[in-house]
């Protein structure tokens, strides 16, 4: 058992239960999966860049990362049906939970001028999106190495019900949203 996910079932749960009034303990929201994406649009172009986002994104997450391609052509774009337009990761277990430490202790305090997440992100269903300029703030990353930085999303995928739910959650396992 992970860090984040002792601190979620020992302290976060029974308070998420106390705070909602849940009859039962599967009712107390939990996180379900963690995804990554980078979308890459130049790259497809440029064959390197597509490499080279996959051997970074897999070093964040501890985890293969697969290239995304165009469903459809758009020729305003300049692309074609089945070109490689991203790379994306989905964590679950104990990876997902490792992953979420490290994003809220170690690389959103490194981010510059850094004053919290807005919480904007939420879809009204509790998943909460968010993206990130540079990759560069993780720590498997050295940015002396790093020839692109490259923007992210990540979404967090919970089994709240509504956003409110699923902001309590992730506050309470410490991601540092906007005062």
């Amino acid at each position: 058992m992970t860090r984040l996910e002792k601190i979620y079932r020992e302290k976060v749960a029974p308070a998420l239960q106390k705070e909602f009034n849940y009859k039962s303990v599967m009712q107390i929201p939990g996180i379900e999966k963690v995804s990554l994406n980078i979308g890459l649009g130049a790259a497809s172009q440029n064959n390197k860049l597509m490499e080279e986002a996959v051997t970074e994104l897999t070093a964040i997450a501890g985890q293969k990362a697969v290239i995304t391609r165009a469903k459809k052509s758009i020729a305003s774009f300049k692309l074609r049906e089945g070109m490689p337009i991203g790379v994306r990761v989905t964590l679950r277990k104990d990876r997902m939970w490792d992953f979420l430490d490290k994003l809220m202790n170690f690389a959103l305090p490194r981010v510059r001028d850094f004053r919290g997440v807005p919480d904007k992100g939420f879809d009204g269903r509790g998943n909460f999106t968010m993206g990130i300029r540079e990759h560069t703030i993780f720590p498997e990353l050295e940015a002396d190495r790093v020839d692109n930085p490259k923007g992210m999303n990540i979404t967090i995928v919970t089994s709240a019900e509504s956003d409110k739910e699923g902001k309590v959650l992730l506050g309470h396992l410490g991601m540092p949203f906007r005062k």
